[in-house]
């Protein structure tokens, strides 16, 4: 784990739609370094957002295809798992 996630929430709306395994396997990659579907650029932003105390975000797809984000606020209190349309 490179980072604490602190309290993880999942809105509502994501979770009607997401699979728990999916949620469960997200979570784990966000927390490993591994931040999803993002640009090379956004992703080297999130390697110093770890390393400097900033908000982080990954983007991931559902095994069905939805897409979806996790954030882990700069502060590392709480982690939230949303669909796009939530935020």
């Amino acid at each position: 784990m490179k980072f604490p996630l602190g309290q993880i929430v999942v809105t509502a709306n994501a979770l009607s739609k997401l699979d728990m395994y999916d949620i469960s396997i997200a979570l784990s990659r966000h927390k490993s370094g591994d931040w999803g579907d993002l640009c090379d650029e956004d992703k080297a932003l999130n390697d110093r957002a770890v390393q400097y105390g900033d908000r982080i975000f990954s983007a991931y797809h559902a095994k069905d295809g939805t897409k979806f984000w996790v954030i882990t606020e700069a502060d590392r209190s709480y982690t939230t798992v949303l669909l796009p349309e939530d935020y």
